[in-house]
């Protein structure tokens, strides 16, 4: 199948700023871009390999449109650096502090924002703690949270497959990996559930430096079986203050892109005959659907921020030292330069997990999370189906991320193992009426305890 096909054929709409090829920077925060970015990529690539954009109102940076150019940014570290206490219009105030880019793109000490020896040494305590997960016990923690969270909703027939599963989902195993206890947990939860929808940015970023404070203190005397106890005894030697650092990235860049990665790999399946047709059949694969997600709608869609060392020519895209440099990892896949062929051939090959120095260091537990979430869900409601056409899905405003609003589905009601109490089940279905359902206080005051308490009944 030709990825340039479908709803990405569709041109910018009359009037729209990415027409305006030659002026002002084209802004990508709107719902505009959000609606149909390819039709953006497509106006952009006009610029050449990099395009003047902004990533929020004010904002400028130059996104990088082209396969190659791409690679070359993300694989060159002695032109290209991470620290973003390079970022020239930030340090000489033209960014306000409340702007939308700064949560993303300003500076913090963590493995994201740093370059060479420093880089190396909170990477490899990330990596090697990582690579230390069980991938069986990862499955079966999975297939729990699955039959947890179907519990839930099951018995009404339908749900919201984003907000009362991908999200919950994504959250829930994390906090597995990262050994929390109860309260911390629920805390956690509900500070990444806040800041990703916009509810109370500034209560939900205290709440998430509070529980992995928290959680941090705690691991210090409680150590265990987790990424956290094992990014502590790492040789790096990570104070308590790089240890929150490296916590709520991992957090943030685990949950986030998971949660859309399971509702894209969803909405895929259960819209396209080539998969849906294949749950009970001869279809493609689950992992099949992913690869195609990260080729035509990766999760993260623009981001990898670099900042040129020194004034570099991009391939014709003159680029200034200190000035952002955004990678499009979904306009890169959807290069026109790449042939549909290459996809075929080499799955692998997109850049939805990144590449060089700063390639996603979980990449091989986000696809087994990713995948056991799906295959459970299917098996557990064989007969699942949208709700509405997939083409009037909301997709999120944002220049970051691809990310679907909501992910409505209908099924026969079901029951599952170890259903949660009637009651409780009852009013979370009355208070999920048009609310989303991460939005709320979960079971017994907080999702994570409420899982942990079901699982030990």
């Amino acid at each position: 199948m030709d990825r340039h096909t479908d709803h990405h054929s569709a041109s910018p709409p009359p009037g729209c700023p990415a027409h305006q090829v030659g002026m002002a920077p084209v802004p990508l925060w709107g719902p505009d871009f959000a609606a149909d970015p390819q039709g953006f990529y497509r106006v952009l690539r006009q610029y050449g390999p990099a395009a003047p954009v902004e990533v929020a109102p004010g904002v400028p940076a130059n996104l990088v449109t082209d396969y190659a150019a791409a690679l070359r940014v993300l694989q060159s570290p002695k032109e290209f650096g991470k620290d973003s206490r390079r970022w020239r219009d930030f340090n000489e105030g033209r960014v306000p502090m409340d702007s939308a880019a700064v949560p993303m793109m300003a500076y913090r000490p963590n493995s994201l924002f740093s370059d060479g020896a420093e880089h190396l040494r909170l990477r490899q305590a990330i990596t090697d703690s990582l690579g230390r997960i069980d991938s069986h016990l990862l499955t079966r923690h999975v297939e729990r949270v699955s039959t947890y969270l179907v519990g839930q909703f099951g018995d009404r027939g339908s749900a919201d497959l984003l907000n009362e599963y991908s999200k919950l989902m994504s959250l829930l195993v994390f906090n597995e990996l990262f050994g929390c206890p109860p309260e911390i947990g629920d805390q956690l939860i509900s500070g990444m559930s806040g800041i990703f929808d916009g509810v109370d940015p500034e209560k939900s970023n205290r709440e998430i430096l509070e529980s992995v404070m928290a959680l941090v203190s705690y691991k210090r005397t409680h150590p265990g079986q987790d990424v956290t106890s094992w990014m502590m005894a790492h040789p790096a030697q990570l104070s308590d203050e790089e240890m929150m650092h490296q916590l709520v990235l991992l957090g943030g860049a685990g949950s986030e892109p998971t949660r859309n990665l399971i509702a894209n790999g969803l909405l895929l399946i259960l819209s396209d005959e080539r998969y849906f047709g294949g749950v009970h059949g001869a279809g493609l694969l689950v992992e099949d659907a992913l690869d195609e997600v990260m080729w035509n709608s990766p999760p993260l869609a623009n981001y990898g921020v670099h900042y040129p060392l020194h004034d570099v020519d991009l391939g014709g895209s003159h680029l200034r030292a200190g000035d952002p440099v955004v990678i499009s990892f979904a306009a890169a896949n959807t290069d026109p330069a790449l042939s549909s062929a290459r996809q075929q051939v080499s799955k692998r090959a997109h850049l939805g997990w990144s590449a060089g120095p700063h390639a996603c260091p979980a990449k091989d537990p986000a696809q087994l999370i990713a995948v056991t979430a799906i295959e459970k869900l299917l098996n557990q409601l064989p007969d699942v189906e949208l709700s509405v056409a997939p083409e009037s899905l909301t997709w999120r405003p944002g220049i970051y991320h691809r990310a679907l609003a909501t992910l409505p589905a209908h099924f026969t009601p079901v029951v599952t193992e170890r259903p949660f109490a009637a009651a409780q089940a009852s009013a979370d279905a009355s208070e999920h009426s048009g609310r989303h359902a991460a939005g709320r206080r979960g079971p017994k005051g907080g999702w994570w305890s409420g899982f942990l308490n079901w699982w030990r009944e």
